[in-house]
């Protein structure tokens, strides 16, 4: 019985293969030659284009056509970034940082949604705003882009960002927004400071790249509520003006759209943008909780602007400012946050400690076009 048994098994085992290889054989000649009938996969059918007017798809087919890509060459730098058509004449509005490259003797190409070309002049542009507005020649029929309120916006709000991550011209990302008045500063290469932006930013998580800088955040009805301007990055641990190479880990920030409006029309109309002021030196270096008035003006001057709304207001030298109509501030950077948010003429009430004690004035914020 033993070695008859053990042919056998092999036996079976080699009718099993040879079954499978003809088997297979036999079934892609079947299918090959149309033997068994052709095989066709179900799908959906032709479908309507049109989206409901407030869904992603609906205000994205609106505003596409109202947001351009910029691309800017100077003799040192290129870049890519976004902007929005804000009239009829030519006016876009985007990132200063977006437009620094092109220096003064540069180039700025925007190209529409369309896929034409022009060619744009900066028109004016801030870097403590972190905006600039461009101007594009003999192009008609353009499609302004409808400015909402942003003092309307609620976290949580859907939005929608438009603009061209990594030149990738028309993406449109989805989120919500995840925070507001973020005291985000931004830029800073000059040694002295002269081109930090101080933003008081809504915050999204809508993703944002490096490309998406000047293009526009959307409520759900397709208004611009925020410029894109900034994103929080995991490698630096900083907030970067989104022209580094990093990525989005959900953590962006748009300059709010009431700020922008005010900015764009001064660059229109006079070529530069006022900046409130109280008239103080702060001590950027306190690590106190406030922000402390520095004990001498950064030109070795007073501290306090002689005949400024901080003189007038009694704010004196070493004073730590606390708090700007009832909101905390922690630092020099937050109180020069707040201050930007608002306009020259602006009444503020600021909360101070001087001598362990809590005092607080009012002031009319001034102006200064260059400071």
């Amino acid at each position: 019985g033993g070695p008859r048994a053990k042919a056998l098994v092999g036996g079976a085992l080699l009718i099993a293969l040879v079954s499978g290889g003809i088997g297979g054989g036999v079934g892609a000649y079947l299918e090959r030659n149309g033997g068994v009938g052709t095989v066709e996969l179900p799908q959906a059918g032709p479908e309507a284009a049109e989206r409901d007017p407030d869904s992603v798809a609906g205000i994205a087919a609106r505003a596409l056509p109202s947001v351009v890509t910029l691309h800017v060459s100077g003799s040192e730098a290129a870049g890519t970034g976004t902007g929005f058509v804000l009239d009829g004449r030519g006016h876009i509005l985007t990132n200063n940082h977006v437009v620094e490259p092109a220096g003064s003797g540069g180039e700025i190409t925007v190209t529409f949604n369309s896929g034409d070309t022009a060619e744009a002049e900066v028109v004016g542009r801030d870097s403590g705003y972190d905006l600039a507005v461009v101007k594009v020649k003999g192009v008609t029929g353009l499609t302004p882009m409808p400015l909402g309120n942003s003092d309307n916006v609620r976290v949580g709000d859907p939005v929608v960002a438009i603009g061209a991550p990594f030149d990738l011209a028309g993406t449109v990302t989805s989120g919500i927004i995840s925070a507001k008045e973020r005291p985000i500063t931004a830029g800073g290469e000059e040694g002295d400071g002269s081109d930090i932006s101080y933003v008081d930013a809504l915050q999204t998580d809508a993703p944002i790249n490096p490309g998406n800088s000047g293009g526009p955040l959307l409520d759900a009805r397709g208004r611009a509520i925020g410029i894109n301007s900034a994103i929080r990055s995991a490698d630096s641990g900083s907030t970067e003006s989104d022209d580094g190479q990093a990525g989005s880990i959900g953590l962006g920030f748009a300059i709010p759209i009431n700020q922008g409006k005010r900015v764009a029309e001064e660059l229109i109309n006079t070529g530069k943008a006022a900046h409130p002021v109280i008239g103080i030196t702060l001590d950027m270096n306190y690590t106190g909780d406030g922000a402390r008035v520095s004990a001498k003006g950064g030109d070795g001057g007073p501290a306090v602007t002689t005949g400024g709304p901080g003189a007038k207001a009694g704010i004196k030298p070493g004073d730590v400012i606390t708090a700007v109509d009832g909101q905390r501030v922690h630092s020099g950077e937050e109180l020069i946050v707040k201050t930007r948010a608002h306009r020259p003429g602006d009444r503020l009430e600021l909360t101070l400690q001087r001598d362990g004690k809590e005092t607080k004035v009012s002031l009319v914020l001034g102006s200064s076009g260059d400071d």
